[in-house]
Parts: structure tokens; sequence; C-alpha cells
């Protein structure tokens, strides 16, 4: 990972992520204030789940109580309560704990309230986001925020002892994203993760959008001729795309839409060294083009027959 030169940077938040394979992608960081604006969203529905089984199980609590036992039933109706009561405490764990591991272990790296943010997950060195790395990120946020709680728990909420070391912890953790550039938390440098914007723009509308300049010119040429523009279409085998998986459909989509001369080409030079072609020399786009839609199309049509290619390293899941 590096950062993107002053000259061709939009914001400090761009860097160049290079991938295992030598790619050049680049990247945008979260900001700070998305990051926390997703973590509020999540909490709150968090809490709203929270409240929902709380109220559902004190119902069925109800419910049980409500009639009239002997001493037999009402020992089983104890039985139950207890059961209730250890219902609650698991839900109440999932909820904070498994709530964010589930989603952000899934395709989008992302929970509810970082999809609305427009941000994700994803490692530092340009690997594959792997299930010990969110476990850890997602750990340590129980020592960043939940660990307080517990110091005034036990000191009690009259001490101002308590609330002295709730305060110094969570300073330091709550505010260590301010001193690093990567806006990095503990769990990110533990985990080996950090947070990037997602793609704001639809691939479909950046191939349109973005072309080449000199593709321009010559459509803009042929189109004065009174003439179609012309396209070279490039067309792949099955074993040609199945070298490569969801992962790297990802990357390459990022380069695609970025249209960035340079990461176009070492794009274009691993893929085509992968799968032994030589075709598409100085016409790199319109080959990566037709590679990431062929490419989608196979990866889309195998998930609808229940089979998944997760990257390169994997074979298919059914």
């Amino acid at each position: 990972m590096s950062v993107v030169p002053t000259r061709y940077r939009r914001t400090s938040r761009d860097r160049v992520l290079v991938t295992p394979e030598g790619i050049s992608v680049p990247v945008t960081v979260a900001s700070r204030g998305s990051r926390v604006g997703a973590l509020m969203l999540d909490f709150l529905v968090i809490l709203v789940l929270m409240g929902l089984t709380t109220w559902g199980l004190i119902e069925i609590a109800g419910g049980l109580t409500g009639i009239d036992r002997n001493l037999e039933q009402k020992n089983a109706l104890g039985h139950a309560l207890q059961f209730l009561v250890i219902v609650w405490l698991v839900a109440m764990f999932l909820f904070r704990n498994a709530y964010f591991l589930f989603f952000e272990l899934g395709p989008r790296g992302a929970t509810p309230g970082k999809r609305i943010a427009g941000i994700r997950i994803a490692a530092r060195d340009g690997g594959r986001l792997t299930a010990d790395m969110v476990i850890a990120r997602n750990l340590l946020r129980d020592i960043e925020l939940f660990l307080p709680i517990v110091f005034i728990l036990q000191a009690g909420a009259q001490s101002g002892m308590g609330w002295l070391t709730a305060t110094g912890w969570l300073a330091i953790f709550l505010l260590m994203p301010l001193f690093n550039r990567d806006a990095l938390r503990a769990g990110d440098m533990i985990a080996g993760t950090w947070v990037l914007e997602r793609p704001r723009q639809k691939l479909e509308a950046a191939m349109s959008l973005a072309r080449a300049p000199a593709a321009r010119h010559e459509d803009e040429v042929a189109l004065d001729a009174g003439a179609a523009p012309a396209r070279r279409t490039y067309r792949f085998e099955e074993a040609e795309l199945a070298v490569y998986g969801e992962y790297e459909l990802q990357a390459l989509e990022r380069v695609l839409r970025d249209d960035r001369a340079q990461s176009l080409e070492s794009v274009y030079e691993t893929i085509a060294r992968k799968i032994d072609r030589n075709d598409g020399w100085n016409d790199e786009r319109a080959f990566l083009e037709d590679y990431y839609t062929e490419l989608r199309a196979r990866l889309e049509a195998g998930m609808r027959m229940g089979r998944r290619k997760a990257d390169k390293f994997s074979g298919s899941q059914e």
C-alpha cells in the first residue's frame, strides 16, 4: 500500500493498493465521519433488535405466569423462565458480536450501516479478507468500547475512580483513528484491515463515461462519417474464465472504473499471462471490459446454480 502522488490525488485519502499479484489498484480510505455514522446506524439497528427480542420474551414470560398452576406446574414454570433468561442472554451476546461478524464475513464486507455510508472493510495487504481478520477486529471492539462499562459496574456508578478509568480508556481507543493517516482503530491495526470507500458509480455507467480519450475520438470521427464506431470483441473459453473468482472480479471492476492507463496495462499483463493470451496488446481496456463481462456472467450463473468461487485459490463451492 502506498500514497498516491500529490499531483494525481483527488483527496488526501487516496491510496494505491498493491495486490499479491502485483496489480496496483487505486482506493480511497473512508473518512472518520462516515465510519462514526456507520457505527451509530449499526448500534441503532442492534438496539432495535435487542428491544424487540426483549419485548417478545417478556410477552412469552407474561403468558406463562398469568395462568394458575399447581406446585408441580410451578416448578416447570420456573425452569421455563430460566430457559427464557438464558435465551435472552444468548440473544444479547449474538446481537452485540455476531451481528458484525455475520455481515462483514459476507461477500460485501460491510454491515447495513457501512453499506448505507458507502464504505466496507478490506485487507490492507491487498489479499482476500479472511475470517480471522474479521473476528480479530470485532473482538477488539469489546476491549475498546465495552470494557469501560465493566469498570463502572465493578466499581459502582458512584465511584469517581471507575468513571475516571473508563473515561481514560475510551479516550485512548476512540481518539486513536485521529492520530494515523488511514484512520485505523486498534482492531484494524491488530487484524491487518482498513475501511475503504465503496465505488459510488455503477460499472456500466463508468464504462460509458470513462472510456479512453482515443476511443471516444475514434467514435466521434466514425459518427461524423455516418458509420457505426468499430470495436473489437473478445471471447473467452470456460477454462480461461475459471481461473478467477469474485475477489478478482471486484479488483478488475475497480481498475476499469478508475481508468488509469498504468493500472489497465498491469492488470492486462497479469491476466493475459495467466490465461496464455496475447491478442489484447494496445487494446487493453476493451480486452479487460470483455473479460470482466464474461467473468461476471459466469460467476452469476454459478451462484444461481448454488456454486460460488470466492477467489482464484478456491474451487467452486456447493
